[in-house]
């Protein structure tokens, strides 16, 4: 009855520390403390957590055991004898006496109600209560209640087991308690309250997370059946992490290109598909990444899920074809060479062209044209003055489609779009969906039944019979083309009914029209349809491109396949007429009687199934849509009853199961070697050329990558083929067509044995050529060990003077007079390069007498035999080739950033000087020669310093050096020599930069060596000193000398290679903005940087460096920007297999069209990818097509052009004064000078009476002619603005004569003479458009408006060039000698002056 006692704080233990007195602290003696180390310190804490945590933990373990129990206790306690409920009496939320009947419920009343019930207990037994009031008694209740309060005081009575009432009394002042303001129970009442109402909160939204995760999962299980499985039911991993790494494109704000903002882990890539997924790890792998996902992005995310895994399905069906072309090449390559003639190749697919029927040939591209051909064989002048528009334009896919995510699905399409919906909302509109899910199912019921009633209503007319012939072996019949196919003839005949026989792989065909399958039953099928116009015999060719000693190939080889009727086979994929009830109705009736007779599934493209693309297109192949007739939001309704056959059978590949594996997807890995026939005698340990075969493997390491091919007009390799085809075939061809063309192709291809002898010798001499040069470049790196780069000819012609003992001198003069001399050099010392050195021993090969291939192993060995170098020397150049080839390298790796490059040179230097130096400790520097435009008078030229080692950043780094200060670096770079100062403080003109250096610390080395390029002119110095060094040997030896001139020589290589790309650079964004305003229905236009690998072997990455939409908005990298490898998107690919071949490769992915170009170097090789994003355009409109590919014509050109400069081959050649800005800015106004010179020459070719003679007949000529010839007056002639001469018809057809055409011919926009000003072009060109000149149909306007458009953007370009110097940005320099000596007589004659001055003074 006792309640528990208070403990009080004044009973607590006190500290005896805290007890002693101050004084103490005053007395104590002090102890020195010492500081631990921080090593020291953290192993003590690490000690001190070991064994201290443990011990708390358990002792913390202990006490909640204990509190446990006790509560344990107490709820057994209760349920035996519970409290007392009238104790409830008590409780009352009246808050003016609240605080007070607390206060006595906790303190008083548990002690006072026992006492009160025991005076009363007391009081009955003693009979007190009976008594009278005269009794006398002896009990006073007073005293008994205070003596039992006493007694009984809580603080110090042991409380027994309290009753049921006073167990309920605690509970109700408990309870009281935490409505009593302001007080510790009551803020802990409303902590408890709020933490109970946030976990409730917690668990409603788990419980929302998991009900929608658990309707994600669900909704991506369904995704998964619309996945191309392999035959155990399993998705290739791969697949799903591309579509993930898409999925980022299509997102418009993306925080960063690793995926981690919008993911919830990074993205990884496998590059493999052996690793596998079924459909429960399917969802769970993607849940993994999208847990943070928006209902939004959700959605966003399955509809780009639907789209790769058709995209999915369309490259299993590519991988198909692949394979066929790839056993094609291999029947058609008789003498195993690896090489086709792309001629011949291209001879055979114009027959097929021509002959096929029309609708056959529909997803053809026509081999006469771009892309199958290339665009260097096709002359300016189709592009400026062709008007004919020889092919219907087909600008967009036909009207009668449904959008982009409603394709033809199975039926768990409808419960995942019901699910979607319930995503969309919380809990409650979650609930309400719910309850609306069976209206919905009804109106997808309804649906049905009108679509039945639909198909019931069509078949009427017609009698439809099914076969289970697949959809790619279906032949459709002309009347389900929808509109603007060519196949229907222009004046239509009544109907009639057409046999049209189902083509099976292996089935005949009778003539009584019945289709006979393998089993053995006739399925007549008969389908209402209009009759075709004959296809015509095929007539003589005009001309022949096969070579007289190849076998005709005639019609009557061809297969009877390409000669059928055009209403038999049309191929996968062509659209529905225009009211789109008869194709539904074939679809759905063909679907129930197939699942009634439970023939074979329905094969991947077949009508009606879920794995169905339709393709349409003209010139760049790709699937259209299946048309429905009510769309839903996300997927589109079921047609047909095949579905529940299709969930329980996995999608057959052309009635094959995928086997999970893309076979043909690395050919340029697989047959990299296939055909080649490189000696490799030199590869073995009893080789000729012992000394150089390690070279030689290195070498065969270096390159460019091995998976890359080189473009050859007249030969195709193995991927080259394999992809030509795929291009030509499109994506509409039905797998019996194109057995009959691989067929007709394997037939066709035939080799005289003269021919098949002939192109052996050339693959054996190109092979001799190749280990010639193998053999030659592993000598000159045997002879330049130090890798300078460089061989001195004195040296090389004194050892060649001894080969046969002096017997070949006249044959060495010989080949002296045919090498052409390297460029003079102010050191007088005439240096042989690699290339020179090659060119020198070939011409003294070739005068030699005899085989050339063995006396080209003769003189090779002689040389290799007449150097020895020790094992130590072998072994320094080994390390030291390895250094610079990483400084070159990371040009080419790093998207274009000069930084990588110059951490790579110091790297070099430093690395070299502990292995090869003695250890030496020095400081390097890297400066580039500019033009002095912020102090003239202090010299013409400056050396910037743009690059030095970690110790010096503070006091050399972006400083100037001007030529009236002190230094021995200009005279490095004037004079083309390095400067060795061996001891510095005793020189007297080094200019230090660090003047806090004291005179005895300025001791040591300094040597400056000159940066060259490619025609050995200097641009910079490279300075190195050892002032840091403190050792006694400091100076530089004549090896080390020569490994520096080394690094300057592959920093020059790096330098320049990053200037080239910022070239390549400039013309493609000229290029693209030029194409923007031409080219309206082009979307997107991305470019990609090809960088190789680590070595050759490695695979090759591309790096985006820029995005256009064409509508004014260019994205330029920055660099680096993001790098693409092939196994990050396998949906990608088409940008690789376009680098692997170096060919135009057209695409069907994310349901838009995709071209990609290469941009190729001098030898033929891919060095650049842009991907032209079509959209939903089959094709350009013709006029926008030639403009595009007029475009990519002189990119290629001024790309080539750049390349070739800058590699030496060939000397600038400048046409126009804006050319000789001399930096990257010049490529912009290179593909502006190709376009006028194409332009020039077809106006040079215009007769001036003929070609005019239309224009002059004009009496009120059209405003847009007048607009054309005034601003063509205007730029020749500015000052006759606003004048008759050029507002009256009558004096501007005057001028329209010769003298005009020559002109406008030798007219340079850029020139300083130029006065027009853009404004007033601009203002003439107002309103005139430029498919308003396509349609007026004239080429010399054509040519004069496009003259036009060119000289007004030269005009721009040229003036923002002649701004740039003023901006206060200095240009580089290049050093010649000429200019050497124009700089040092102004350097003299500026100091003559001075000096003067000085006395006069």
């Amino acid at each position: 009855m006792d309640a528990d006692p208070e403990k009080s704080e004044e009973s607590s233990e006190r500290s005896p520390i805290r007890d002693a007195p101050p004084e103490a602290d005053e007395t104590s003696p002090q102890v020195a403390v010492r500081l631990l180390s921080p090593g020291t310190d953290a192993q003590w804490k690490a000690i001190f957590y070991d064994t201290i945590q443990p011990r708390a933990l358990d002792l913390q373990e202990v006490r909640v055991d204990k509190i446990h129990k006790s509560k344990m206790l107490e709820k057994k306690a209760e349920r035996k004898d519970p409290p007392d409920s009238q104790t409830r009496d008590w409780f009352s939320e009246e808050m003016m006496t609240l605080e007070t009947r607390a206060y006595l419920l906790d303190k008083l009343l548990p002690t006072l109600i026992p006492g009160v019930e025991k005076l009363l207990m007391v009081a009955e037994r003693k009979k007190v209560v009976e008594m009278e009031e005269s009794e006398p008694c002896t009990f006073n209740p007073l005293i008994f209640l205070g003596e039992y309060l006493m007694r009984h005081n809580p603080a110090y009575d042991i409380p027994a087991i309290p009753n049921p009432y006073v167990r309920g009394m605690k509970v109700v002042a408990d309870e009281m308690k935490t409505h009593v303001p302001e007080t510790t129970m009551h803020k802990l009442a409303q902590m408890k309250t709020l933490v109970k109402e946030k976990r409730g909160q917690r668990e409603q939204v788990e419980k929302i997370k998991a009900h929608v995760k658990d309707m994600r999962k669900e909704a991506l299980s369904m995704q998964f059946k619309e996945w191309t499985m392999d035959f155990t039911r399993q998705i290739p991993l791969m697949l799903i992490q591309s579509a993930l790494k898409s999925f980022l494109e299509t997102v418009s704000s993306v925080p960063n290109d690793d995926g981690t903002g919008i993911y919830a882990r990074p993205l990884e890539a496998v590059g493999s598909l052996t690793v596998k997924l079924n459909e429960e790890e399917f969802a769970e792998y993607l849940l993994s990444y999208i847990k943070n996902f928006s209902s939004d992005m959700f959605q966003q995310l399955l509809q780009h899920l639907l789209q790769c895994a058709n995209n999915a399905r369309n490259t299993i069906r590519h991988d198909v074809w692949r394979q066929m072309f790839l056993q094609l090449f291999f029947d058609c390559d008789h003498g195993k060479v690896g090489l086709l003639d792309r001629l011949r190749i291209l001879y055979l697919l114009e027959i097929v062209y021509d002959n096929c029927p029309l609708l056959y040939k529909t997803g053809f591209l026509d081999p006469r044209k771009w892309p199958i051909i290339e665009l260097d064989d096709i002359e300016f002048i189709e592009f400026w003055g062709n008007m004919e528009d020889d092919e219907p334009v087909i600008s967009e896919q036909p009207s009668l489609q449904v959008p982009t995510h409603e394709l033809g699905l199975s039926e768990e399409a409808i419960a995942l779009k019901l699910i979607l919906k319930e995503i969309l909302s919380d809990v409650d509109m979650a609930a309400s969906e719910t309850s609306n899910a069976p209206v919905e199912s009804m109106a997808v019921g309804q649906e049905e039944a009108e679509l039945e009633q639909k198909v019931s209503s069509v078949g009427k007319g017609s009698e439809v019979v099914p076969a289970t012939a697949s959809r790619d072996q279906t032949e459709i019949p002309a009347a389900e083309l929808g509109p603007g196919r060519p196949a229907v003839q222009e004046e239509q005949d009544p109907p009639a009914t057409t046999v049209v026989v189902l083509a099976a792989e292996e089935a005949a065909v009778p003539a009584n029209g019945e289709a006979v399958p393998a089993d053995g039953e006739a399925v007549p099928v008969t389908i209402q349809a209009k009759p075709l116009q004959p296809i015509a015999e095929m007539e003589e060719a005009d001309r022949d491109p096969m070579p007289k000693s190849s076998a005709p190939v005639s019609l009557a080889k061809m297969p009877s396949g390409l000669q059928q009727a055009p209403d038999q086979e049309l191929g996968p994929g062509k659209e529905a007429d225009s009211e789109g009830h008869d194709a539904a109705a074939a679809v759905k009736e063909s679907n129930a009687e197939g699942a009634a007779t439970q023939e074979e599934p329905r094969k991947e493209g077949e009508p009606g199934s879920r794995a169905q693309l339709h393709r349409s297109s003209e010139g760049v192949p790709g699937p259209s849509k299946l048309l429905g007739d009510k769309p839903t939001d996300l997927l589109s309704s079921p047609i047909g009853q095949g579905s529940e056959m299709s969930e329980n059978a996995p999608q057959m590949i052309y009635g094959k199961m995928w086997p999970g594996d893309l076979q043909t997807a690395d050919l340029s890995f697989k047959y990299t070697d296939y055909g080649k026939e490189i000696r490799e005698d030199w590869n073995n340990e009893n080789t000729r050329f012992p000394d150089l075969r390690m070279n030689m493997i290195e070498l065969q390491a270096r390159g460019p990558p091995f998976s890359t091919s080189t473009f050859d007009k007249t030969s195709l390799n193995l991927p080259q083929f394999v992809q030509l085809m795929e291009t030509f075939v499109g994506e509409e061809t039905s797998l019996p067509n194109l057995k009959r063309l691989v067929a007709f192709v394997k037939e066709g291809y035939v080799q005289t044995e003269k021919e098949k002898i002939t192109q052996l010798e050339r693959i054996h001499h190109n092979s001799f050529l190749v280990r010639q040069q193998l053999l030659l470049a592993a000598l000159f790196e045997k002879w330049d060990n130090e890798c300078s780069g460089f061989l001195d000819m004195e040296e090389v012609d004194a050892v060649l003077s001894t080969f046969k003992e002096g017997m070949e001198e006249e044959a060495l003069n010989k080949a002296k007079l045919q090498l052409p001399i390297p460029q003079w050099h102010p050191s007088g010392i005439v240096k042989l390069s690699q290339r020179d050195f090659q060119t020198y021993i070939e011409l003294v090969v070739s005068e030699l007498t005899g085989n050339e291939d063995e006396v080209l192993d003769n003189v090779v060995e002689f040389l290799m035999m007449t150097v020895e170098r020790t094992h130590t020397e072998r072994l320094r150049g080994s390390a030291r080739r390895k250094w610079l080839l990483a400084i070159e390298n990371s040009a080419l790796t790093n998207g274009g950033r000069i930084e990588p490059v110059y951490d790579a040179v110091f790297k070099a230097l430093c690395r070299d000087a502990d292995n090869h130096g003695d250890c030496k400790k020095i400081s390097a520097y890297i400066a580039l020669l500019e033009y002095n435009l912020a102090s003239p008078e202090r010299g013409d030229i400056l050396l910037h310093y743009v690059a030095c080692t970690e110790d010096d950043v503070p006091c050399v780094l972006n400083r100037s050096l001007f030529m009236d200060m002190k230094g021995v670096s200009f005279a490095a770079a004037l004079d083309d020599k390095p400067v060795h100062v061996p001891r510095v403080q005793l020189h007297g003109n080094i200019h230090f930069w660090n003047e806090d250096r004291l005179p005895d610390e300025r001791k040591g080395s300094f040597l400056v060596l000159p940066l060259e390029d490619i025609r050995r002119r200097v641009f910079g110095v490279l300075g190195l000193d050892t002032l840091r060094d403190k050792n006694e040997k400091t100076i530089f030896v004549p090896h080390e000398i020569r490994f520096y001139q080394a690094i300057a020589n592959s920093f020059s290589i790096a330098y320049h290679h990053i200037r080239t790309k910022e070239s390549i650079m400039q013309v493609i964004i000229t290029a693209v903005g030029w194409v923007s305003a031409r080219v309206g229905h082009l979307h997107t236009i991305t470019a990609y940087f090809m960088e190789p690998g680590e070595s050759r072997m490695h695979d090759y990455t591309l790096r985006k460096v820029m995005a256009s939409d064409l509508k004014g908005q260019v994205e330029i990298q920055p660099p680096p920007g993001p790098v693409l490898s092939r196994k990050d998107n396998i949906f990608r690919d088409y940008l690789f297999k376009c680098i692997d071949c170096s060919e135009v490769v057209t695409m069907y992915v994310y349901e838009e069209h995709h071209i990609a170009v290469p941009l190729r170097n001098q030898m033929g090789q891919a060095i650049v990818v842009l991907d032209l994003n079509l959209g939903n355009h089959q094709r350009l409109p013709s006029f926008e097509h030639k403009d595009l590919q007029k475009m990519l014509k002189i990119m290629q050109a001024a790309t080539c052009e750049i390349l070739k400069e800058d590699s030496g081959e060939k000397d600038p050649l400048y046409v126009l004064e804006a050319e000789y800005v001399g930096d990257w800015r010049r490529g912009g106004v290179l593909f502006y000078r190709f376009m006028l010179q194409d332009l020039q020459n077809c106006i040079w070719n215009l007769d001036p009476w003929f070609s005019f003679g239309e224009i002059r007949c004009f009496e009120q000529p059209p405003a847009l002619v007048h607009t054309i010839l005034k601003c063509v007056l205007l730029i020749l002639y500015p000052q006759w603005a606003g004048t008759q001469e050029v507002e009256d018809w009558n004096c501007c057809i005057q001028k329209m004569d010769g003298e005009l055409i020559e002109n406008i011919c030798y007219f340079d926009p850029t020139a300083a003479y130029v006065e027009i000003r853009p404004e007033t072009l601009y203002s003439c060109l107002l309103g005139t458009h430029r498919k308003a000149v396509w349609k007026f149909g004239s080429a010399p306007v054509e040519y004069l408006y496009n003259w036009v458009n060119t000289c007004l953007s030269l005009i721009e370009l040229a003036k923002k060039l002649q701004h740039r110097p003023s901006m206060g940005t200095s240009s580089s320099v290049l050093i010649t000698p000429t200019l050497s000596r124009s700089i040092r007589s102004s350097q003299i004659s500026a100091n003559t002056t001075q000096n003067l001055a000085v006395s006069s003074v």
